[in-house]
């Protein structure tokens, strides 16, 4: 009878508890290392920090020099003269402008994830001319076609309505570019192959294979879309003449139209309309990042 013997087992390092795990090499990274993302982080949050003293003092203040390096006790009478102000009319402009960049944002990460799809994973004839004809439109400022777009905006009858300035940006060659270049490598083919043998349509399979394998990136997408459409200024005020149905950066130039500049209530209305931002950030940030650090982290 022959009896098995036992080898030993050598005993492996756990995940993350080596001396290469990515918490250890950031507590053991130099003072200067340090010393720099202290210095990013108070440079990036100054300007911020710099309108909330602003909107919350008076005028002189905000004019003396040396200029207040703390917050006053006047947000809320500075907040209120903003929204009593008729001529910038800043809620029906925090209004439009969600309409707008929620519109805009939606589609151009619904239409941008189903065309990066198609030019990352479909075999059709004309795909590469069609995704050198996209990638041409990124290269063409938005000046260039002011004209002819505004007399077709003027044709259709949409002027001083939201549909001219939501209708032309609902897809951009950006976000398909973007979309299909991370298709390319987040969708495996065989992932494709295998769904098609199971019996799925192409529209299963972008709708139950590919949308989930693109989310990080469309949360990318959908953040910098938002962003984009919501400090968008020059397409709206060249298409909005009508005063009392603005966006919200047409409200705030408003509230420097007078000979007079009463910085603190600018500052209060730049902070009124920069909150929507920092939600939209607060809410979907968690997911951004978790996204882009599941793409950067190799198994």
């Amino acid at each position: 009878m022959t009896t098995a013997t036992l080898q030993p087992v050598a005993n492996k390092p756990k995940r993350g508890k080596g001396p290469s795990s990515t918490s250890e090499r950031l507590f053991r990274a130099s003072p200067l290392t340090w010393f720099g993302l202290i210095l990013g982080v108070l440079l990036s949050f100054f300007p911020f920090y710099w309108m909330i003293v602003i909107a919350s003092r008076t005028n002189d203040a905000a004019n003396a020099w040396p200029p207040p390096f703390l917050p006053g006790g006047n947000l809320g009478e500075n907040i209120g003269r903003v929204l009593a102000n008729q001529d910038a009319n800043i809620l029906k402009g925090l209004m439009n402008s969600v309409l707008v960049s929620g519109t805009i944002t939606v589609a151009t990460v619904f239409f941008g994830s189903l065309a990066g799809f198609a030019f990352a994973k479909l075999r059709f004839r004309g795909k590469n001319a069609l995704l050198l004809i996209v990638l041409a439109s990124m290269m063409i400022p938005i000046q260039l076609g002011v004209l002819p777009l505004y007399i077709l905006m003027s044709e259709l009858g949409w002027l001083n309505r939201m549909p001219s300035v939501i209708v032309p940006f609902l897809i951009g060659g950006f976000g398909i570019f973007m979309m299909r270049q991370y298709a390319e490598q987040a969708v495996p083919n065989e992932l494709i192959e295998a769904a098609r043998v199971d019996g799925c349509s192409t529209w299963r399979i972008f709708w139950h294979v590919v949308v989930p394998a693109l989310r990080p990136a469309a949360a990318v997408l959908g953040l910098l879309t938002f962003m984009e459409q919501w400090n968008q200024f020059f397409w709206p005020f060249v298409v909005l003449a009508d005063p009392t149905n603005p966006t919200v950066q047409i409200s705030l130039r408003s509230l420097n139209s007078a000979y007079f500049a009463d910085n603190s209530q600018i500052f209060a209305g730049t902070l009124i309309a920069t909150l929507p931002l920092f939600v939209v950030f607060i809410l979907f940030g968690r997911q951004i990042i978790g996204g882009i650090m599941e793409g950067a982290v190799k198994s």
